[in-house]
């Protein structure tokens, strides 16, 4: 039996006001270009959230440029107006908000970040693809056919990448968990629970797992997208689950649970201190 698409839950009060940010994933704005004949992407959860009163709006970013490039570019959006903001991030867009949050002066007007799915340690999908030259030139062509960028950030997906990039930020990146509300949500898909458009991750997701990636969402890893020092979230779901309606799917669901838990964790930590 075909299960019926879940309807968003009720406004949120507590956003009424508020700024939220968000940051694509790779390719993010392509997708967001397809919503008139039915694709989603955040759509649903940027309604949502203008719904319940918050100034929400997607920041423009080349989203296959790289991700120091990006980061300038959120940097600035963050700092461009005197309100504070939530900042709400799929994939690559949190490799690119956490770059931004450790520029000078940005997490001080942050009140929170949450990041869905984010390869924070990398990808092996952007290994096995990048480390084939004529791979990495056919993803760099479809990059700049789809106008998402020039497609030199994709290299910055990489483990090998992301790794360094988290070693030599190590010390930087617990001071912000420390003093900032950070969610991770990471997601695994799985053949006893995958419904609907979640099924066909799991040949990748198989795939994966047996080249030692572990539990993943056919794209990341649970491991990678798991930032140290931050409060983490696994579910099951694929790699699209969290950012897209379709049947089985809770994209604003999830999102509303993860920013009432966000929230909540600041008011606490404020009157603690």
């Amino acid at each position: 039996m075909r299960q019926a698409v879940i309807p968003p839950p009720a406004p949120m009060p507590e956003l009424a006001g508020r700024r939220v940010l968000l940051a694509y994933g790779l390719a993010g704005e392509a997708i967001a270009r397809l919503a008139p004949v039915g694709f989603d992407y955040m759509g649903t959860q940027l309604a949502w959230l203008r719904a319940s009163g918050a100034e929400a709006q997607v920041v423009p970013l080349p989203t296959a440029a790289a991700v120091e490039d990006n980061a300038t570019l959120l940097a600035g959006a963050i700092l461009a107006a005197p309100a504070r903001c939530l900042l709400l991030s799929h994939s690559k867009g949190g490799l690119e908000s956490l770059a931004a949050l450790l520029r000078p002066g940005v997490a001080a007007r942050c009140d929170a970040f949450l990041a869905l799915q984010s390869p924070f340690l990398g990808s092996p999908v952007a290994d096995a693809l990048l480390g084939n030259p004529g791979f990495h030139g056919i993803a760099r062509q479809l990059a700049q056919l789809l106008r998402v960028g020039s497609g030199a950030g994709l290299v910055d997906l990489t483990s090998a990448v992301r790794t360094a990039w988290m070693q030599e930020r190590a010390a930087q990146v617990a001071a912000l968990t420390a003093s900032l509300p950070v969610l991770c949500i990471a997601s695994q898909v799985k053949r006893d629970s995958a419904v609907g458009p979640d099924r066909r991750y799991l040949p990748l997701a198989e795939w994966l797992e047996k080249r030692g990636a572990g539990p993943n969402d056919g794209l990341v890893p649970v491991a990678s997208a798991l930032l140290p020092g931050a409060r983490h979230w696994v579910l099951n779901a694929s790699h699209r689950a969290l950012v897209s309606a379709g049947e089985g799917r809770d994209p604003v669901g999830i999102l509303r649970q993860a920013l009432e838990a966000l929230l909540n964790g600041h008011a606490a930590a404020a009157e603690a201190g």
